[in-house]
C-alpha cells in the first residue's frame, strides 16, 4: 500500500551552494605540519647556499660550516635539537670568514626558531647561550683585527679592545637569537593554548551529550509511564468492577479479581514513585501528562501543524500496515516530530517528506528535505539535542539512527525500528 499527500505550496529552490574551504592560509598551514616540509625547505636553502658559495668563494671551513648549517635543518622535525648544530656551524662559519652568507643567516634564525618552538631548553638559557657564542665569535674578529687589520678601521692598541664600537656584532646577533627563539616560543604557546581550548571544548560537548541523553531517556521514561498507567488503571477498574458486575461469580474468582485489582493500584504506585525520582531537582518539569500520547495516526495532524507555520510536506507510506506496540508508536511519532522540527528551524521554506516503510519486523521512518543540508563547516561530532533525543529513541527500541546529507541533497533522517 502507498498513500501519497502532496504538499499544499511549491517546493523551496535549488539550495545555494556551500561556502568554500577556509583558503591559502589553512592549506599552507597543513603543508609545514608534513613530514616532507623539513626536508624540502633544507634541499631548497641547501641548493642555495651552494649557488651562492659559487657567486662568492671563500674558504674550505667556510663552506662547510654554511652546508652544514643548512643541511642539518631537513633533520629539525625528528630532532628538534639537531638546532644546536645549524646555530653552531653559522658561528663556526662566521667566525672562519667574517663574512656571513645569506643562506647562513637563513638557516641560524630556522635553527633557533626550531630551538624556541620545541623549547628544546628554556627560551632564557638559549638567548644566553647564543649570546656568549656570538661574544666568543666577536671576540675572535677582535683578535684577528688587531693582529691583521681590517678595512676601515684603524690600528688597534691594547686599550681599544674594549671600545664599545667594537660589540655591535654581539648586540646585532643576540638581538637576531632573541628575535628567533622569541617567535618559536611564541608558536610553541599558541598552539598549547589552541589544544588546551579543543580539549576543553571537546569535554563540554561530551557533557552536553550526556545531559542531552539523560533528559531524552527521562523524557521517553515518563511517556512510558503516562501510557503503562493508563493500561494498568483500566485493567484496575475492570477488575473491581467484575466483582460487581459479574452474577454468581464464586468466592474464589471474586478474591482473584480483588487480588488483580490490587496489585494494579500497587504497580500505580510505584509507577508515580518511579516518575517522581525521575522528576527530582527539575522545577520546570510538566505536570503528569494525562492526555494519550500520540501515535502514527497522528502523523496527518503533525504535518497539518507543520504547514500551518509556513513548511511544505508531504506523507509517503509503503509497504503493508500492521498494529505496533505504543512505544514503538510513539517514538516513530517523536522523531517524525524532531525532524520536522529540525527543517522548520535550519532549512525554512524547504519541501519535507516524511516516509514510513513497513518490512519485515522492522519499521523504517525517513525524513528528507530539500534544503542545504549539513553545515560543512560545522565541528566534527557536533549534534544537537535533538538528533541525540532521536537517537536515544530509536537505540532504546533495539534500532539505529542514520542522520547527515541525503541522496538528492539536503539533510536525511532514518530510524530503523524492529519490533
Amino acid at each position: 500500500m502507498t498513500r501519497t499527500i502532496t504538499p499544499d505550496r511549491p517546493a523551496a529552490t535549488a539550495p545555494e551552494a556551500p561556502p568554500p574551504d577556509r583558503g591559502l592560509r589553512r592549506r599552507l598551514r597543513d603543508w609545514a605540519a608534513a613530514p616532507s616540509y623539513a626536508w624540502l625547505t633544507a634541499a631548497g636553502l641547501t641548493l642555495f647556499a651552494v649557488v651562492e658559495l659559487a657567486l662568492v668563494p671563500g674558504s674550505a671551513a667556510t663552506a662547510f660550516g654554511v652546508l652544514v648549517c643548512t643541511a642539518s635543518l631537513a633533520l629539525r622535525a625528528m630532532w628538534p635539537a639537531v638546532g644546536f648544530l645549524t646555530v653552531g656551524a653559522a658561528l663556526l662559519s662566521f667566525g672562519t670568514d667574517g663574512n656571513m652568507a645569506y643562506a647562513t643567516i637563513a638557516g641560524s634564525l630556522i635553527g633557533c626558531y626550531t630551538l624556541g618552538r620545541h623549547r628544546v631548553q628554556h627560551p632564557a638559557i638559549l638567548v644566553l647561550a647564543g649570546s656568549l657564542a656570538a661574544l666568543t665569535v666577536n671576540l675572535v674578529h677582535i683578535d684577528r683585527w688587531a693582529r691583521d687589520g681590517s678595512p676601515g678601521l684603524p690600528a688597534l692598541q691594547g686599550t681599544d679592545r674594549f671600545s664599545l664600537g667594537l660589540y655591535a656584532e654581539t648586540l646585532v646577533l643576540t638581538v637576531l637569537i632573541l628575535g628567533a627563539v622569541s617567535t618559536g616560543d611564541a608558536v610553541r604557546a599558541r598552539e598549547e593554548t589552541r589544544h588546551t581550548r579543543a580539549a576543553a571544548q571537546s569535554r563540554l560537548l561530551e557533557m552536553e551529550r550526556r545531559q542531552a541523553a539523560e533528559a531524552e531517556r527521562a523524557a521517553i521514561a515518563r511517556e512510558l509511564h503516562d501510557m503503562i498507567a493508563h493500561s494498568v488503571s483500566v485493567i484496575a477498574v475492570r477488575a473491581e468492577s467484575a466483582t460487581y458486575t459479574t452474577p454468581d461469580l464464586s468466592p474464589p474468582a471474586r478474591d482473584a479479581f480483588q487480588e488483580i485489582a490490587g496489585t494494579a493500584r500497587s504497580s500505580m504506585a510505584e509507577l508515580r514513585r518511579l516518575l517522581g525520582v525521575l522528576r527530582t531537582g527539575d522545577a520546570t518539569s510538566p505536570a503528569p501528562l494525562t492526555a494519550p500520547q500520540p501515535s502514527l495516526a497522528g502523523l496527518d495532524e503533525l504535518l497539518d501543524q507543520h504547514r500551518a507555520v509556513g513548511g511544505a510536506a508531504g506523507l509517503r507510506i509503503s509497504g503493508e500496515r500492521v498494529p505496533l506496540p505504543a512505544s514503538w508508536e510513539l517514538s516513530a511519532y517523536r522523531i517524525a516530530q524532531e525532524a520536522l522540527t529540525n527543517t522548520r528551524r535550519h532549512a525554512p521554506g524547504s519541501h519535507a517528506v516524511v516516509e514510513l516503510h513497513y518490512g519485515t519486523r522492522v519499521l523504517t521512518v525517513r525524513v528528507t528535505d530539500d534544503g542545504p543540508g549539513p553545515d560543512p563547516s560545522a565541528p566534527t561530532g557536533r549534534a544537537g539535542h535533538g538528533l541525540v533525543g532521536m537517537a536515544e529513541r530509536a537505540s532504546l527500541l533495539g534500532g539505529a539512527l542514520t542522520t547527515g546529507r541525503g541522496p538528492a541533497g539536503g539533510f536525511l533522517v532514518e530510524a530503523e525500528l524492529p519490533w
